[in-house]
């Protein structure tokens, strides 16, 4: 009552900073989203009754040292209430004497509770793969020994099996709670993307609660104490390298404690587990076969840049479509001429400029070898047939192509590009765009957000991390801006260039999608930054009819199911990542 009082006196004299409300107002979301989408007592009863025709035994791994018999209580509770029913906890223990607790466990539930006193501290990935030695069941799940599952984890968990018969890798959403909170609010909840690989060398996004196929862990093998403070990363990173199927499921499933040892308190908590995790991205590449590459901290403590290598030096011909605008021309070429990056070429697509100034400014600026001026004739004019016209005439093995009101920030965007779009996975590579008032334009574009298709974080603050820091790191998304892209001529002949019938919006779905269809990945690289002459549109315009019908049925396989980049659980009518408190159905 205190504390409710002295928060009312707080706001009557304390207005709340813009970041203090959207937390307040995305805390209070939550908070409806788990009454609506949590299972009620009714439903988990029903779950208890619900028999699979695959019914596999989860093994749940915990390493134990000195756990508080507080902790340990609220562990079992959360285990032994779940509403299925096949499953041993598998505990090797590194404390100082055995553990009482567990020992009358096994009293009340037998066989299910394995227990292996070590004598001795082996460390995170020791204790664990002792733990894993006790295990007989048909799926691995791991689990720390302060944390928590909801009563529903293991339903879902099998849920997902029986959907899925060849799944070998589980994971789940994620949330956490404060331990010195009884009341055991739940905050800060993970809702995540399904698997991606830019995304998860960016950070380890999987984390909690990943399960795995017993299969699938004898063949990549134990924990290793190289990684400890990171191993679950290093572990999650072998897995999907080696795994049949991965399957996310976008649902809460592991409740983190925040105490002051654990990495979920913040980064200062285990400062040696983020140089165990650069580590780890970097012994996955070079399993990979990429040598050279750099991973580095990025303005954020546990997410990580990542500096792939260029295998070798390719010609880049970079395409700029023009008519009659010498001012945002020239800034974009002046910004061109400044990259690192040096064998290039720039083909200005000309649509019948008359302009005296920009015919003289073409002149000049055609002594430059670099630069070469080509006429379009004979053709709708649009960017897609520009953009395809200049690469008609290109010589370089790699495109970019450029708006003429685009001004390049990074001077090693070209480079970027180039590293990326060289990885055989890798269909193209798109940029961070800015405003003039360093507000995003693009960072990767969502299906189905605000309508067809949408610019993801619009008109966010370029100083703002985004949800989980996606805003700022190299990531995974289904499209991306065709103001500034980069992909291999070779790929770009292979999907047919650009659909010339499309206006400039879904000129970029239908490019970007159809490099999804040939299983090739659309990356947001942050770190080529860029600016935009555009004035600020309020990105809700309105397009033909007609282009989003086509577009409507040519990709509905895509359109009528969610973004497997972009969260279910995410409100579809803001651009950001904001929770929707609504029943989500999965």
């Amino acid at each position: 009552m205190i504390k409710k009082i002295a928060k009312k006196i707080y706001k009557i004299f304390f207005k709340e900073t813009p970041t203090e409300r959207f937390n307040r107002e995305e805390q209070e979301n939550y908070k409806e989203w788990i009454k609506n989408n949590e299972p009620s007592e009714e439903k988990l009863e029903e779950q208890r009754n619900i028999k699979f025709s695959i019914m596999p035994k989860i093994s749940i791994v915990i390493p134990l040292y000195n756990e508080p018999k507080k902790y340990y209580d609220e562990l079992m509770e959360s285990i032994t209430g779940q509403t299925y029913n096949n499953w041993e906890v598998c505990f090797a223990d590194g404390s100082d004497t055995e553990n009482e607790f567990v020992k009358k466990s096994i009293e009340v539930y037998g066989n299910k509770i394995k227990y292996k006193f070590i004598g001795r501290n082996k460390g995170i990935s020791g204790n664990t793969n002792e733990a894993l030695k006790l295990a007989t069941g048909d799926y691995i799940a791991l689990m720390d020994q302060d944390d928590l599952l909801p009563r529903f984890a293991f339903f879902e968990i099998v849920k997902a099996i029986n959907e899925n018969k060849d799944v070998d890798f589980i994971y789940s959403d994620e949330d956490k709670f404060y331990d010195e909170y009884e009341s055991k609010t739940r905050i800060s909840p993970h809702f995540k993307q399904d698997y991606a690989i830019d995304t998860l060398r960016s950070y380890n996004y999987i984390c909690h609660f990943s399960v795995f196929k017993k299969e699938l862990i004898v063949k990549i093998g134990q924990f290793n104490s190289e990684y400890d403070g990171s191993q679950d990363y290093d572990f999650i990173l072998r897995a999907t390298e080696n795994a049949k199927k991965i399957v996310h499921i976008p649902k809460i499933l592991y409740n983190w404690r925040i105490s002051q040892s654990s990495v979920a308190s913040g980064s200062s908590a285990k400062p040696y587990a983020y140089e165990a995790a650069k580590k780890a991205i970097l012994s996955s590449l070079e399993r990979n076969n990429i040598h050279k590459a750099k991973v580095e901290d990025s303005r954020i403590i546990g997410l990580y840049k990542i500096t792939y290598p260029i295998i070798k030096k390719q010609k880049i011909s970079i395409i700029i479509p023009n008519q009659n605008n010498k001012k945002n021309l020239k800034k974009c070429i002046d910004s061109v001429m400044k990259s690192a990056y040096s064998d290039f070429e720039v083909i200005i697509v000309d649509n019948n400029s008359t302009e005296i100034d920009v015919l003289k400014y073409y002149k000049k600026i055609s002594e430059n070898k670099k630069i070469k001026i080509e006429q379009i004739d004979n053709r709708k004019l649009n960017y897609s047939s520009s953009y395809n016209f200049g690469a008609e005439k290109s010589t370089g093995e790699y495109l970019v192509f450029l708006n003429n009101n685009v001004e390049i920030i990074s001077k090693d965007w070209l480079e970027s590009i180039l590293s990326n779009c060289q990885r055989s996975e890798v269909g193209c590579v798109g940029a961070k765009i800015l405003y003039k008032n360093n507000r995003i334009e693009h960072a990767g574009m969502t299906l189905n957000l605000m309508g067809t298709i949408g610019n993801v974080n619009y008109y966010e603050k370029n100083s703002n991390p985004g949800y989980f820091g996606r805003i700022m790191i190299q990531q995974n998304v289904m499209a991306v801006s065709s103001e500034l892209l980069g992909i291999s001529k070779k790929i770009f002949k292979s999907i047919n260039g650009f659909d010339e019938e499309l206006s400039d919006k879904y000129r970029d779905v239908d490019f970007c999608l159809k490099l999804n269809e040939i299983e090739k990945l659309v990356v947001y690289n942050p770190y080529i930054e860029a600016y935009t002459n555009k004035s600020i549109q309020n990105n809700t315009q309105t397009y033909f009819a007609s282009e989003e019908r086509k577009i409507k049925e040519k990709w509905e396989k895509y359109l009528k199911f969610e973004d497997k980049y972009f969260n279910p659980n995410f409100r579809k009518d803001v651009p950001n990542m904001r929770i929707n408190p609504q029943k989500i159905e999965t």
